[in-house]
């Protein structure tokens, strides 16, 4: 596993030169919401299209520990200028448009992206007002466009949201092109088959003894219990346990006899 320095070195190359555009702001404290967002996924590219009022105490209010993501936001006055120099651009969208547009969902949405900023170039994700996102003449300054495939009967999201979940999938692509992976190494190895088998058979001797299982009418219980723990996959002391467990019931079951 490389060292965490050296990973985020590897992400911030990948996640480098990919914009976030917000089209007219409305309200400042979501702006720093967004740089919030951003800085949780190594993303830092922050470009604002003639916000309604920034800078404002509130957007760094709002931004708490990505100030610096705020600070090296890039202000324009038009989107042409936000997505200048760009070879992919892509708007985010939550209403469909008289004319049919290439729409992806954002994990497709991310690999096309990072596709293209492997190539050395730039790229923009692009969103909208608060109120009613990109207009249609924003949305076809556009290559693609992304849609958040959330509930329709309330497919509103906050802008902030929004972002989160696009830079979620650009970090989760960046780290799968790298090699790394997002699971956690378990502490300990699992239970081997013949290590169950042990375990089911002392299940059974416990349960008889205790008066439990009646070997004459088992019914299912004991292949309910192997479904039960073969499922689980547990590890050597999670079965170790269990084990301590049924001999302490056999301890006590022998000083009472």
């Amino acid at each position: 596993m490389p060292a965490l320095a050296s990973v985020e070195m590897m992400l911030m190359e990948l996640l480098r030169d990919i914009r976030v555009v917000l089209v007219q702001t409305v309200h400042s404290g979501n702006i720093g919401g967004v740089a919030r967002a951003m800085k949780n996924m190594g993303l830092r590219d922050l470009w604002l299209v003639s916000p309604r009022q920034y800078p404002d105490p509130e957007a760094s209010w709002r931004a708490a520990a990505a100030s610096d993501v705020l600070d090296g936001a890039t202000v324009v006055g038009t989107l042409a200028e936000a997505i200048a120099g760009c070879a992919l651009v892509v708007g985010t969208s939550a209403r469909e448009r008289k004319i049919p547009w290439p729409i992806v969902e954002p994990r497709a949405c991310a690999r096309e992206l990072l596709d293209v900023r492997a190539g050395g170039q730039p790229v923009a994700v692009v969103f909208g007002r608060e109120d009613f996102g990109l207009n249609n003449e924003e949305l076809q300054c556009c290559n693609l466009h992304v849609t958040i495939p959330s509930d329709p009967e309330y497919s509103s999201l906050n802008l902030a949201m929004a972002v989160q979940v696009m830079a979620y999938e650009l970090r989760l692509e960046a780290l799968a092109r790298e090699g790394i992976s997002t699971e956690v190494a378990w502490d300990q190895p699992l239970a081997t088959a013949d290590d169950l088998e042990r375990l089911y058979v002392h299940f059974e001797a416990t349960a008889i003894a205790l008066g439990f299982l009646d070997p004459e009418r088992p019914r299912q219980l004991m292949p309910r219990m192997r479904r039960l723990f073969g499922r689980s996959r547990m590890d050597v002391m999670e079965l170790n346990v269990l084990r301590g467990m049924l001999a302490a019931m056999d301890d006590a079951l022998q000083r009472k006899a």
